[in-house]
């Protein structure tokens, strides 16, 4: 089997945040540059139209749902600080809204009539987010395609229409234009949904509670008396239900069994909807008709391939939608499904660099027991090549979060070690969402450490699979997942031949103290507090048990990171360094939590490719 460089599979190219807009053009982001920008198509497979020239990442495109224009989000070197910018389809001038570069701006969505938008913003308060409401932006003058300067015909102020005080964010307008749906996160796994009164100020609580329950993909009702959402009120799992502003009485519509109903699009004015369930982290469709307030006509599902498909748009009649989907051996391209017949075209066509996609390889879906008895899911996928004599080295990749979850989607770095000989095993330890509520509660606070156990059980696991080599056994992961990182290596040294850390967490207390004011409480829910588990988290901190460390480190990051502050990078490679680790460090300039610049990655990922070489 040829053999490709890492160059060529981070040049695999994606396509996602599919927009349909009122004119039926086709917007999405696509990274054919190195980085994400805002590209345009016609018609299925046409050659797509390039409308951002950005170095930096484009994050979103919404388009207007009256005028040939839209609004895409951009942050500056990955500080996560977005800003938002029209963009005139016609020609091709961009404006700067927000012009705020020092704060966060998430989107929120046009009214029905392109006339106004929202969005939250902490700008009056780091540590806060309040709503605010923007007339669109006047007519440019003088401003050249890329240019995000403002111009003195530039937009209009936002007006301030609520002080938030905590974690808020904006779902969309109301049939009517005269309310919005505002969603709070207390945590992960603790949610509220209010109502906004746009001109009054007036925002009303639906969702009083006790404990921890998830409302989310809250979507308004064909006629503005309901939202569709889902949550696990109630249930272990996310159900999709019918919420009634008047009353306050939910009423379930889809309940999905052991599995999650993770998301809901609503078309108000066909009445048309899709939801996805995540089952086993496969991607289950189903599109239908409301044909009551609690019941839904299925219509005929689309024909996607196996994987993970999501980010729903719905063309202006409702007669069709856009899809992102991706799986382990197709990268993310966008689909375009006629909602009544399920007739489904793939639109885009973003490249695979000149690498067969037959040569990609499927995951494997296995669980594994741990030391309590649960069974822990996770992906296994093996080189199609034969194994050497000793075994595949085995890369065990973690993932971030910690409520996330691993899921067969498409990876470039996972098909090159692949193609190099390496496994690679993906474990979904406790503490992963997609599995239910108590399952994602299973490392909360002091049981942080239950979740290194599992990553134990799965490395002892793959010493019983033949083809595995016991003795070239690989930690890595990025974020949550290099904390997990980390604390495999310091917990049980015995296990592994390296360990790769991106972006990852060494020192609670550090992170908690550095990490942005916007997100501090928010992690504390899930990792324990400052104020009462201090002590806790320094006992747990992989850097404070470095001296048990005796494998090979690379760590990674971004000097830019607003969530993992990089002296997490700093602290762990001093400190290994001190206990003749050795020890590798890596930190760019230019970018954030993660790398998300082509040129950047390749090096990133050649060094680590350089890393593995040497010491596995």
């Amino acid at each position: 089997m040829h053999r490709y460089d890492i160059e060529r599979y981070l040049n695999v190219r994606s396509a996602g945040g599919a927009d349909i807009g009122p004119d039926g053009r086709l917007s999405v982001v696509l990274n054919t540059t190195g980085t994400g920008q805002v590209w345009s198509l016609d018609a299925p497979l046409s050659w797509p139209t390039q409308r951002t020239f950005f170095e930096e990442t484009v994050s979103f495109v919404d388009s207007s749902p009256e005028r040939p224009e839209a609004v895409f989000g951009m942050d500056e070197g990955g500080n996560e600080r977005t800003q938002l910018y029209r963009l005139n389809y016609e020609s091709g001038e961009i404006v700067d809204l927000t012009r705020r570069p020092a704060a966060k701006h998430r989107w929120g969505g046009w009214d029905g009539e392109g006339d106004r938008f929202a969005f939250a913003s902490n700008r009056r308060d780091e540590a806060v987010f309040d709503v605010y409401v923007q007339e669109r932006a006047v007519e440019p003058s003088g401003d050249v395609e890329g240019d995000r300067s403002d111009t003195p015909s530039g937009p209009p102020d936002p007006e301030l229409v609520y002080e938030g005080d905590g974690w808020l964010s904006v779902a969309g307008w109301s049939p009517s234009d005269d309310r919005l749906v505002v969603h709070e996160a207390h945590a992960s796994f603790d949610h509220d949904l209010y109502t906004l009164d746009v001109e009054s100020g007036e925002l009303t609580h639906h969702t009083p509670h006790d404990g921890d329950v998830r409302y989310g993909s809250p979507q308004w009702g064909p006629d503005g008396d309901a939202i569709y959402l889902v949550t696990d009120r109630d249930s272990d799992t996310l159900r999709l239900e019918r919420l009634d502003l008047a009353t306050g009485e939910f009423t379930v519509v889809v309940s999905g069994g052991e599995w999650n109903v993770d998301g809901v699009a609503l078309h108000e004015e066909s009445r048309r909807l899709v939801y996805s369930r995540n089952v086993d982290g496969y991607t289950e469709l189903t599109v239908g008709e409301l044909v009551a307030s609690d019941r839904i006509d299925e219509l005929p599902a689309p024909d996607l391939p196996d994987g993970v498909a999501g980010g729903v748009s719905f063309g202006p009649d409702g007669d069709r939608f856009a899809v992102t989907a991706t799986g382990s051996t197709h990268n993310a391209n966008v689909h375009v499904v006629e909602t009544t017949t399920g007739e489904t075209e793939r639109w885009t066509a973003a490249a695979t660099a000149g690498i067969p996609p037959e040569t990609f390889v499927e995951r494997e879906l296995v669980r594994y027991p741990t030391f309590d008895e649960r069974e822990i899911p996770a992906y296994l996928s093996v080189p199609e090549t034969e194994p050497p004599e000793a075994g595949y080295p085995v890369v065990v990749d973690v993932h971030g979060g910690p409520e996330s979850q691993r899921r067969p989607s498409f990876s470039s770095v996972t098909q090159y070690l692949l193609n190099s000989g390496y496994a690679v095993f993906e474990p979904n330890v406790r503490g992963s969402s997609g599995y239910g509520k108590a399952y994602a509660a299973l490392d909360d606070v002091r049981k942080r450490m239950d979740s290194v156990k599992d990553l134990r059980a799965g490395v002892e696991w793959l010493h019983d699979h033949p083809e595995i080599d016991p003795d070239r056994v690989v930690a890595m992961g990025g974020s949550y997942g290099g904390f997990m990182v980390l604390a495999a290596l310091t917990e049980y040294p015995d296990l592994w031949a390296a360990g790769v850390d991106v972006v990852g967490i060494a020192n609670f207390v550090t992170f908690l103290e550095n990490t942005g004011d916007w997100r501090r409480e928010l992690r504390e829910a899930e990792y324990g507090s400052l104020a009462d588990d201090r002590e806790f988290l320094e006992s747990i901190s992989p850097v404070n048990r470095i001296d048990r460390i005796q494998s090979p480190l690379f760590v990674l990051h971004g000097a830019n990171d607003p969530r993992v502050p990089v002296d997490e990078a700093e602290q762990i490679a001093e400190r290994a360094g001190e206990q003749g680790v050795p020890v590798r460090k890596l930190v760019f300039d230019d970018e954030g939590h993660g790398f998300s610049k082509l040129e950047n990655r390749v090096e990133a990922y050649r060094a680590i490719v350089e890393f593995l070489g040497e010491h596995v």
